[in-house]
């Protein structure tokens, strides 16, 4: 390899064909690199650095069709399809879980726009989870886990109190998610703070719990409004 060719250049090769592979190695391109044998050991090194330079999945044409219309669990679908029409450049997320629907979502809007510095905010208890509540990833798997998909800022603790603390020092979203495994005592007590971290421009779904499965739906921002004036009007009772 020339020396200014730096690097392993089978770094993050996959070994699953792909549409840029054939057309580097089609036959007229391996003749003309022949020649001189320099060209085919900059195009590998490029090659490589190209494809492993991403953290997470890379999401092409086909895997973002699995994803919005035959992913599971299928209520999640509708968020996905929302960041990819809108995407957003700040986000919140009021309860983790398992971290499964945070890394998809991320990773996806990292294929669709790499060189965008997104903003991850992710409220849960982590550690602090009771026997009862479901399951979900410590703080370190969090971090470990989310490392490289954007700037993730991750607060342990019930989502009313860190909100009470953090609301003024956040600024507002572009995509706010609430999940259904939030303890209703605190999230009523949050919609006030929620008030305050959104504009008439935020995207903001909840999850509903629907039998055995769920439901992701759109909140309005008139909706907020008026659950952040009951949360304001039963605090002065």
């Amino acid at each position: 390899m020339p020396a200014r060719c730096k690097g392993n250049p089978l770094a993050g090769f996959s070994l699953v064909p792909r549409i840029a592979d054939v057309l580097v190695w089609s036959k007229p391109v391996q003749r003309r690199a022949g020649a001189t044998g320099q060209w085919r050991g900059c195009a590998m090194a490029n090659l490589g650095s190209n494809l492993g330079a991403n953290a997470g999945p890379t999401y092409g044409l086909f895997r973002r069709l699995w994803l919005t219309r035959f992913s599971q669990p299928a209520r999640e679908r509708p968020l996905y399809r929302h960041v990819l029409k809108t995407p957003p450049t700040r986000m919140i997320e009021l309860g983790v879980g398992t971290l499964g629907r945070t890394e998809r979502l991320l990773s996806l809007l990292r294929s669709v726009s790499p060189a965008v510095e997104r903003s991850y905010v992710g409220l849960d208890r982590f550690e602090g989870r009771l026997p009862v509540d479901p399951p979900g990833v410590t703080l370190k798997q969090a971090h470990q886990r989310l490392h490289g998909l954007a700037k993730v800022q991750l607060v342990p603790g019930n989502i009313d109190t860190s909100l009470s603390k953090l609301c003024n020092h956040l600024g507002a979203f572009d995509l706010v998610l609430i999940a259904a495994d939030n303890d209703p005592r605190y999230l009523e007590r949050c919609w006030f703070f929620i008030q305050r971290i959104t504009t008439p421009r935020t995207a903001i779904f909840a999850e509903s719990q629907s039998g055995s499965g769920g439901v992701w739906a759109s909140i309005p921002k008139a909706r907020v409004d008026e659950l952040a004036a009951k949360t304001v009007l039963k605090r002065a009772a």
